[in-house]
């Protein structure tokens, strides 16, 4: 356990920000999950209107630094991929 002040006050910043990039993170993963469920359904319309959705929340959560750019880059092309193969 910390004994300084500083030390008691970076566990506390620690404990807030994880919570916070974990929830973004959880956030995220529920948005993929729904475009690729529509995709497996068949469902292209909701494919696409949930994949609007997924590529906006996936580069929030890049702007907040939880995930690196390049993995938000290589998410987003490969749903893109996933959908423009279904709707073709």
């Amino acid at each position: 356990m910390a004994n300084c002040k500083s030390a008691l006050k970076r566990l506390r910043q620690n404990a807030k920000r994880r919570a916070r990039n974990r929830y973004w993170k959880s956030t995220m993963r529920t948005a993929v999950k729904k475009v690729r469920k529509a995709v497996g359904d068949g469902n292209v319309e909701a494919a696409k209107t949930n994949l609007g959705a997924a590529v906006k929340l996936i580069g929030h959560v890049c702007s907040k630094g939880v995930i690196h750019k390049n993995t938000a880059s290589r998410q987003i092309s490969r749903l893109m991929k996933l959908v423009n193969r279904a709707e073709a």
